[in-house]
């Protein structure tokens, strides 16, 4: 399998719908055709599963198929989490109203980001809260996907998440009982949720989890950011991607800035090291792309969202990157989680059109896409 992955520069889709992005998509992605019945999937072959009219952030999918998204705080919809129904269909999820509007009451989905199932069929959401005029207090939610009833709930303390926290993206060790969740905010950091005790730690400071002073470009453009102090500067996002292992004893994660892939031992994380001990476990796995999402599949190869290049990279368990996916229809792939067998489902968003990283008029163009991907490796479905 690596052997053809090397040899794969590009890839074209085999779905026939294509996205409006503002230019001419190559008509080889727009036009080919979807995978006849009984046929085996290629590795990198892309397929269009749903075409949105809102912005779903992350994506995450069950091991018997069922797809859900939380919908992106920059770029807010009627519901803030959803299942996917069809393909220009959906449901809100778990209900409507844990969907009613946004800093109602206690028990609504403000600003949900990062979602994964773990093996229990429990939806695991991050909701931060902010991007609103009044921001609300971050929480961490489960949801079993089959009674769509609350199976755990953590309110994050202002030591834990303080302000301007923008926690969203997560890794769930649902075996242990900890979640894994990465901070982009002006203090970039890990915070480990331990669920049997209902406790939270924060570990911050290291410089793997800083942004480095590297320019991100989509579609030609250098993209802004709002600093500390509120004003746009160039985007310098600090840790976004975060993985886990197969086995739960491996954290993986990465800067949205950033050209480096980290690794840390999670049992320091679940013994509760002193902060100087998990820096000491911090190790540099290999290069990266500037990214927004990852997977980690079953065997140890990574799967790193590309945006500059519209697309999807691997770093295989050995240290080599390597393009997967480039197509123009990959206008900002967000997140990526593992289906059944080797799909891996991307979230397409065109977010470097969003006001907040052009200070300008938002440029996005429905539809906007949940994706798959055929890596031909093995997955865990919903991480």
């Amino acid at each position: 399998m690596l052997a053809a992955l090397a040899a794969l520069t590009a890839c074209t889709s085999q779905d026939a719908a294509s996205v409006s992005s503002g230019r001419e998509a190559a008509s080889t992605a727009a036009a080919t055709p979807a995978t006849p019945q009984g046929a085996a999937p290629t590795v990198g072959q892309v397929e269009v599963v749903a075409e949105l009219d809102i912005t779903p952030g992350n994506v995450t999918a069950s091991r018997d198929g069922r797809v859900f998204a939380s919908i992106h705080g920059m770029r807010r919809g009627p519901v803030q989490l959803i299942e996917v129904t069809g393909r220009n269909a959906y449901v809100p999820f778990p209900d409507q109203a844990w969907n009613a509007k946004p800093g109602s009451g206690k028990d609504v989905l403000n600003t949900p980001h990062g979602v994964v199932i773990d093996s229990r069929d429990r939806l695991w959401v991050i909701d931060h809260g902010n991007w609103m005029e009044k921001p609300q207090p971050p929480k961490l939610l489960a949801f079993d996907i089959h009674s769509r009833k609350l199976a755990y709930r953590h309110d994050f303390d202002k030591v834990s998440a303080p302000a301007g926290q923008i926690l969203q993206d997560l890794a769930v060790d649902g075996e242990r009982g900890f979640v894994y969740v990465a901070d982009c905010g002006p203090d970039p950091a890990i915070v480990v949720v331990d669920t049997n005790k209902g406790t939270a730690r924060r570990f911050s400071g290291h410089p793997s989890l800083q942004a480095e002073d590297v320019e991100l470009v989509v579609e030609g453009k250098p993209l802004l950011f709002p600093g500390a102090d509120g004003r746009m500067g160039p985007a310098r996002v600090g840790i976004n991607p975060i993985t886990l292992s197969a086995d739960g004893e491996t954290l993986y994660y990465g800067s949205m800035n950033g050209t480096s892939w980290f690794s840390v031992p999670a049992r320091l994380f679940r013994d509760g090291a002193p902060d100087a001990t998990i820096g000491s476990g911090i190790a540099r796995v290999g290069p990266k792309p500037l990214s927004d999402g990852a997977a980690t599949d079953a065997e140890g190869n990574h799967f790193i969202t590309n945006l500059p290049d519209n697309g999807i990279d691997l770093l295989t368990r050995d240290g080599k990157l390597q393009p997967l996916v480039r197509d123009p229809r990959f206008l900002w792939a967000d997140n990526a989680h593992f289906g059944q067998d080797s799909w891996l489902y991307v979230a397409i968003n065109q977010l470097h059109r969003n006001p907040i990283f052009t200070g300008a008029e938002d440029r996005g163009q429905p539809p906007y896409l949940i994706a798959r991907v055929w890596t031909g490796t093995r997955g865990q479905p919903g991480r």
